[in-house]
C-alpha cells in the first residue's frame, strides 16, 4: 500500500538577484515559492510518494501562486487553508568564496503566522496518511502556532502516523530560551529528529565536543555523542545530523550521520561546489523520510539522504528537482559528473 506524507509550515515569496548579484545592485529580482516544509513536499512527490502540504495563504492572486507552485510538483494542496492579507516574503543573494550568502526576512504578520487553531483539522487531514513531517521554523512565527503545532503532534501520534522533525533553529524568528521552552514540548511526539551542526546546541544545549562550525571543523565523535544525549532526552526512535564543512561560500564538504538502535552510520563526505545552498537541509530531511519509507537499511538512509542533499547544492532555488534514479547512482559511487547520453 502506497504511503502518504503530511507537512506543515509557512510557504514564501522567495526575491533574489539574477546570478551572484547583490541586493543593492540589482534591477531585477526572480521570484519563487519556498519553504521548510513546502520543500520537503515537493522533493518527496518528486521522488513519487504521495505527499500533502498544510499551510494558509491569502485568498488573494499571490496566494494562489503559491498554491499552484505546490499543485506543479504533485502536492496534495486540498489542506492550502485561504485567509489572511499577506504571504510572507524573504530575499537571499548567493555568497561566492569568502562572502557569505545573506538571507532577509519579511514574513511578519503573514496569513500562516496569524493562523486560528479552527483553521486545521488534522483528524481529517491525517485521513489515511502514515507520516507528519515539520520543522522548528514553524513555531518559531509565534501566535497561536506552537499550539497548533502541538495539537497536530497530538493527533498524528493518536492516529499511529510517524513523525519527524527538523529542529531548523533560526536566531531571526526567536530567541535560543524562546526555542527551548517550545520545543521541549513537541519532542515527545518526535521519532525522528533531524537536526545540523548547531541546532541541537541551539536549541537545547547539546554541543558536539572538538567541533567548530565557523572555522569548519567537525568531530564525528562529538555528533555521535550528540544524538546519544538527545535519543536519552527525548527517547526519538532515530537522529539524522547533516555535518557541514564551510570551506567557503562556494565550497563545501557535506554528509550526514544516522544514529539508531544505539549504533552510528556515517555518509561518505562530498566536496560540493555550491550554485545554491538554500534548502540543503530541507532535501536532506525528504531523502531521509523517502528511504525510512521504502525501508532502507540504515547504511543505505543515510547513504541517499547525503546524496540527495548533495545534489540539491547544484540546484538554482531552495526546490531538490533531481529523480531517485539519480540520487541512487550517486550514492552507488558515480561522482564524476560525467555527461549522461
Amino acid at each position: 500500500m502506497a504511503k502518504r506524507v503530511v507537512t506543515f509550515g509557512e510557504i514564501m515569496l522567495r526575491l533574489n538577484p539574477e546570478g551572484y548579484f547583490r541586493l543593492v545592485q540589482a534591477s531585477r529580482l526572480e521570484t519563487s515559492f519556498a519553504g521548510g516544509e513546502a520543500n520537503v513536499a515537493a522533493s518527496l512527490a518528486n521522488f513519487g510518494i504521495d505527499t500533502a502540504y498544510v499551510t494558509k495563504v491569502p485568498a488573494h492572486e499571490v496566494g494562489q501562486c503559491a498554491v499552484n507552485a505546490m499543485r506543479q510538483y504533485g502536492v496534495d494542496v486540498r489542506h492550502m487553508v485561504r485567509g489572511g492579507d499577506r504571504l510572507g516574503l524573504y530575499y537571499t543573494e548567493k555568497g561566492a568564496s569568502q562572502r557569505p550568502s545573506k538571507v532577509i526576512y519579511d514574513r511578519a504578520r503573514s496569513a500562516i503566522a496569524l493562523a486560528d487553531r479552527s483553521d486545521f483539522d488534522w483528524e481529517e487531514i491525517f485521513h489515511g496518511a502514515d507520516w507528519f513531517h515539520f520543522t522548528g521554523i514553524t513555531p518559531a512565527l509565534g501566535g497561536q502556532l506552537p499550539e497548533i503545532c502541538l495539537e497536530a503532534c497530538q493527533a498524528a501520534k493518536r492516529l499511529g502516523l510517524t513523525v519527524s522533525c527538523d529542529l531548523n533553529y533560526r536566531k531571526k524568528l526567536w530567541s535560543r530560551a524562546e526555542a527551548s521552552k517550545v520545543m521541549e514540548r513537541l519532542m515527545p511526539y518526535v521519532d525522528i529528529c533531524i537536526s545540523n551542526e548547531e541546532d541541537a546546541k541551539d536549541v537545547f544545549g547539546i554541543e558536539a565536543e572538538h567541533s567548530n562550525v565557523e572555522k569548519g571543523e567537525l568531530n564525528r565523535q562529538g555528533y555521535v555523542s550528540v544524538a546519544q544525549q538527545l535519543t536519552q532526552r527525548f527517547g526519538f526512535r532515530m537522529v539524522a545530523i547533516t555535518l557541514r564543512e564551510s570551506l567557503s561560500a562556494s565550497d563545501n564538504n557535506w554528509g550526514g550521520m544516522l544514529y539508531c538502535e544505539g549504533r552510528a552510520y556515517f555518509s561518505p563526505t562530498y566536496h560540493v561546489h555550491i550554485v545554491d545552498r538554500v534548502g540543503g537541509g530541507d532535501s536532506f530531511g525528504a531523502g531521509l523520510i523517502y528511504s525510512l519509507l521504502q525501508k532502507k537499511a540504515p547504511q543505505d538512509t543515510i547513504n541517499f539522504a547525503a546524496a540527495a542533499s548533495c545534489l540539491k547544492h547544484t540546484i538554482e532555488h531552495d526546490i531538490n528537482l533531481v529523480s531517485v534514479e539519480e540520487v541512487e547512482l550517486l550514492a552507488a559511487g558515480n561522482a564524476s559528473g560525467r555527461v549522461q547520453r
